[in-house]
């Protein structure tokens, strides 16, 4: 497969006719964006796992082993573990017949997986492509290069490798980013695209951040700024990116498709919740502490303690 053959693959797969209509849809997929994972999952608080609600457990999980490279760690009649190096990432639950989250209710907008390289990004697009996986954008949002999709109950996804940290360009606490069109032909420079030697995700494959949709903004900044600890580091219209340790985000929220939005439904499909590792007993106590002022929900779970933002979506803070 030429290099020319690929990129235009690519872009068939993303529904493209150039890389500028395809910065248009990573646009519309994450509106700016998101160092490598070591930089990433080292920081004071960082994103663990995920779990979904699933009408269709087989497919969802093929699509994730095959798609993505995720390893299946368990697997039983009604769930499934995957994850990469051994590392548990995702967790998938039945929920046959259930009905399905609404794009404009609260819940996830995606879930981004972050490459160790930029050649293993490189890598996984030429086995996306080889594969036929198809896609939803591709952008370079100076701290990152990405790629968007979706997996076949609706669920977002973005793949992306971060740019060394050292290149980020910070304001105070404003970091500096954009959707520009995606060097393909620059990443496919860092791989054989004539041959997918993409065999599954790289053992250094984590979950870099969280998109959610949110009803309010202003709501939202103050159970994951106020009560959960996160930094703001970037705001724009109908979103906000926050962080932990100076990464440019470990968690996106919009009201793009979901202002106003109530409460989820929990038998609905979709995120059920997803998990922040926090680095030490301190910071743990301090967000049991904020969420108790707060009025927000907080369960004893092992080594650390369940809460939900104001629309219902868990999260699992876990001392690691």
């Amino acid at each position: 497969m030429a290099i020319g053959l690929t990129r235009r693959t690519l872009l068939h797969l993303a529904g493209a006719s150039s890389l500028s209509a395809a910065a248009v849809a990573a646009a519309q997929a994450e509106g700016v964006a998101g160092g490598g994972p070591t930089f990433a999952n080292r920081t004071p608080m960082r994103i663990g796992m995920v779990t979904l609600r699933v009408r269709n457990l087989d497919l969802v999980t093929d699509y994730y082993r095959d798609a993505i490279g995720l390893t299946v760690l368990q697997r039983t009649a009604t769930g499934a573990r995957l994850g990469a190096g051994g590392v548990p990432l995702l967790d998938l639950t039945l929920r046959a017949g259930a009905a399905t989250e609404a794009r404009n209710a609260a819940g996830l907008y995606h879930t981004a997986f972050l490459m160790p390289t930029r050649k293993d990004l490189a890598r996984w697009l030429v086995h996306a492509a080889t594969n036929k996986v198809p896609l939803s954008g591709f952008a370079d949002h100076l701290v990152s290069e990405s790629v968007y999709l979706d997996d076949p109950e609706g669920n977002g996804i973005e793949v992306y490798a971060d740019r060394a940290p050292e290149s980020w360009k910070w304001d105070g606490g404003t970091v500096a980013m954009a959707t520009d069109p995606l060097d393909i032909d620059g990443l496919l420079t860092l791989t054989n695209p004539r041959i997918s030697n993409y065999a599954g995700a790289p053992d250094g494959l984590r979950i870099g951040h969280m998109h959610l949709r949110v009803g309010d903004l202003e709501r939202a900044d103050h159970f994951y700024g106020g009560a959960i600890g996160f930094d703001p580091t970037r705001k724009r219209t109908g979103a906000a990116f926050l962080s932990s340790g100076r990464y440019h985000h470990h968690l996106g929220i919009n009201v793009w498709q979901s202002a106003g939005a109530g409460r989820r439904d929990d038998a609905a499909t979709g995120l059920a919740w997803f998990s922040l590792e926090v680095a030490s007993e301190e910071i743990l106590q301090a967000q049991q502490q904020r969420l108790q002022q707060a009025g927000a929900p907080a369960t004893a779970i092992t080594n650390g303690v369940e809460t939900a933002d104001p629309w219902g979506t868990k999260v699992r803070l876990i001392k690691v």
